[in-house]
């Protein structure tokens, strides 16, 4: 009886990440449009501080626990997931040109956090106080934001209805509510599925845990993608690894009294992986303004190798 309870809850979940994820970018683009604001700009800002939600707790939660494999695997592998799946899967169903101007300051930003994360991490410890290069780079990025939408702010015409407005405002907070509810219930109950399944715990920790916790990027960017709100989605993708790189492990280091432990496969496998994607994943297109479908299968593939490492070769774990 228990176990069909770990199923229904795990089909519950999926269910309400998949209907809030579209209430979400329904409103997020309602929103952008009735206040003037680039939709790069929201999805960059509040909607990635919205999907990163779930990456967060789960990892804070695993370090409470002293889960350290957990909660590392769950913050490094949710970027990786983020671009070699969920960026990947979006420039293959929708390539497109990009305004290098808008993204070029928050690529750069994102590489920075990953060079620098990996810096941090590399003889096997994050301290809390050097990881302060870090929420320097996570307060630049929000004033960069800031400062894009101020610069960008459409000057619109006409009466905005103020009920409309509220309306979008709550069909987001209860849209948000829901991926970040649904993405837990996934999580916990894929977990333990998993689990019964006698599946290995660094297997867990690589896909499960960090694939679950990545579902409301993924299931944002399905939804961008089936309205083709290309910016919405590589926004939200870009904003929602700077945020997960930069504030995630650090929160854990402070969680853990000042200093958190990092294990080879982290620095030797993981990381390393990470920073290939995402430079895969941006750097061609800073250079050509565009994403092309052939970049994405080069993500797909760099995603799927890194994978079977992690699960099957890797002498690290």
């Amino acid at each position: 009886m228990d176990n069909i309870l770990v199923y229904v809850l795990f089909a519950v979940g999926l269910v309400l990440i998949v209907k809030g994820g579209d209430m979400f970018v329904d409103a997020s683009s309602e929103v952008a449009k009735l206040l003037g604001v680039p939709e790069f700009i929201i999805g960059a800002t509040i909607v990635s501080f919205a999907t990163t939600m779930p990456e967060l707790i789960v990892s804070a939660m695993a370090s409470l626990d002293g889960r350290l494999d957990m909660a590392v695997g769950n913050a490094i592998g949710s970027v990786t997931a983020n671009t070699g799946l969920i960026m990947a899967l979006s420039i293959v169903c929708m390539p497109s040109r990009v305004e290098r101007r808008m993204y070029a300051p928050k690529s750069f930003m994102l590489l920075c956090a990953v060079v620098s994360l990996w810096l941090l991490c590399a003889k096997g410890t994050l301290y809390a106080k050097s990881s302060v290069v870090l929420f320097v780079i996570l307060a630049l990025y929000i004033t960069e934001n800031i400062q894009s939408g101020k610069r960008k702010m459409i000057k619109t015409t006409g009466y905005i209805s103020k009920r409309g407005l509220c309306w979008q405002l709550i069909y987001f907070v209860i849209g948000a509510a829901a991926v970040v509810m649904g993405s837990r219930l996934l999580v916990d109950n894929g977990c333990i599925i998993a689990r019964l399944l006698r599946v290995p715990e660094n297997v867990i920790a690589v896909t499960m845990v960090a694939i679950g916790t990545s579902l409301p990027e993924l299931v944002t960017a399905i939804t961008a993608i089936s309205k083709k709100e290309a910016s919405l989605t590589a926004g939200n993708i870009i904003g929602a690894n700077i945020i997960d790189t930069a504030l995630i492990l650090p929160v854990c280091a402070i969680i853990r009294g000042g200093s958190f432990a990092i294990s080879p496969h982290t620095i030797f496998l993981d990381i390393p992986a990470c920073l290939a994607v995402v430079c895969i994943g941006i750097l061609p297109m800073l250079i050509t303004g565009k994403f092309k479908r052939i970049q994405g299968f080069a993500l797909i593939a760099v995603y799927l190798i890194y994978i079977y490492i992690a699960c099957f070769i890797s002498p690290l774990n």
